[in-house]
């Protein structure tokens, strides 16, 4: 019996962070033995919102790759490659959009929270604007079964159900409806107690040295209840104890939780567990970062074979599509 299909991919917009390794990587790597997985490097998603200045483009997605690699992904196992060596997304992009209503990519949620909250770059563009869009034609490409997805995300997979369901009704059935599978972690919080984003610059990267981390982590939001040494507090009002559920043993866990409640261990104390465990989990990732740095033929042969074979499952689909449509030929 064949494996079931999985399509992820992840934007080449920076470096990446813990959140995305507790969020996405981790994740990927638990998948990759079970399913048929397709990871991708989204290289045209990250032109969205930074079509104005792509000069570190190259650099982010060999980071990307490279952090995938560190964090456990096998290429002999999951299909890895960049979403612009495959020319049938763009191809599927552009017959969805010609059935898509406008209303339909106006609603998803993240359209207009992401104009609220970026200032400093001009997101009316229809390129923002379909991104839920081009995100549709990534998971429909591949006809995937499942696509990991956050709490945060579902809006994004269900506008991908409707229009394949759209699709379907007027031409027939051509696409599965992918379902989603919820991630162990969809929120990690940053150093600030907002949800660990790039954009919010509260990040803790997989790049950074453990000095940094130590001093991230220090300087990290914690229960604001907790003025004085002395005084109790609640853990779970703590960002910092969030990364404890995620990064520490659950006896660690009942620990801090336990001297914070009591105001027995004080918020530095909490803090220095975390660190200790922090370190505990990126340091292998660092030794294998630093392996890859300065591999760049072995990184290309990767993502050229990846996406050949991308490219092979790609055009079966679009096959099916054109013929389905009526774009294959006249006779």
């Amino acid at each position: 019996m064949s494996k079931k299909r999985v399509l992820s991919g992840i934007q080449p917009s920076g470096n990446l962070h813990i959140g995305n390794l507790a969020g996405a990587l981790q994740n990927w790597v638990s998948l990759q033995d079970d399913y048929e997985c397709y990871y991708f490097i989204a290289d045209w998603h990250a032109l969205t919102s930074q079509y104005a200045d792509t000069s570190l483009l190259k650099e982010n997605v060999k980071d990307v790759l490279i952090n995938c690699l560190a964090a456990g992904l096998d290429p002999e196992k999951a299909t890895i490659f960049t979403q612009s060596r495959v020319l049938e997304h763009a191809e599927l992009h552009v017959l969805l959009s010609m059935i898509t209503p406008l209303g339909w990519l106006e609603r998803v949620p993240s359209y207009k929270e992401k104009q609220f909250e970026v200032k400093d770059k001009d997101l009316n563009t229809y390129g923002f604007l379909g991104y839920p869009l081009l995100q549709t034609a990534d998971i429909l490409l591949y006809r995937a079964n499942y696509v990991p997805v956050g709490v945060d995300q579902m809006p994004h997979l269900e506008i991908t159900r409707e229009i394949g369901r759209r699709f379907n009704t007027f031409y027939g059935e051509v696409f599965p409806e992918p379902e989603g599978l919820l991630t162990k972690f969809p929120k990690v919080p940053g150093t600030d107690g907002r949800k660990m984003s790039k954009t919010y610059g509260n990040c803790i990267y997989l790049s950074d040295t453990p000095e940094e981390v130590e001093k991230k982590v220090k300087t990290m939001t914690t229960d604001t209840q907790r003025v004085k040494r002395t005084d109790p507090g609640d853990p779970e009002l703590s960002p910092v104890f969030q990364l404890h559920k995620i990064f520490s043993s659950q006896e660690e866990q009942n620990e801090v939780a336990e001297g914070c409640r009591t105001a027995g261990i004080g918020c530095i104390d909490c803090k220095m567990v975390l660190i200790k465990n922090l370190h505990a989990h990126l340091e292998p990732i660092w030794e294998k970062r630093n392996e890859l740095l300065d591999k760049s033929d072995l990184l290309e042969d990767i993502i050229e074979s990846g996406s050949k074979k991308a490219a092979k499952a790609a055009e079966e689909t679009m096959l099916l599509a054109r013929k389905a449509i009526g774009l294959d030929g006249l006779v």
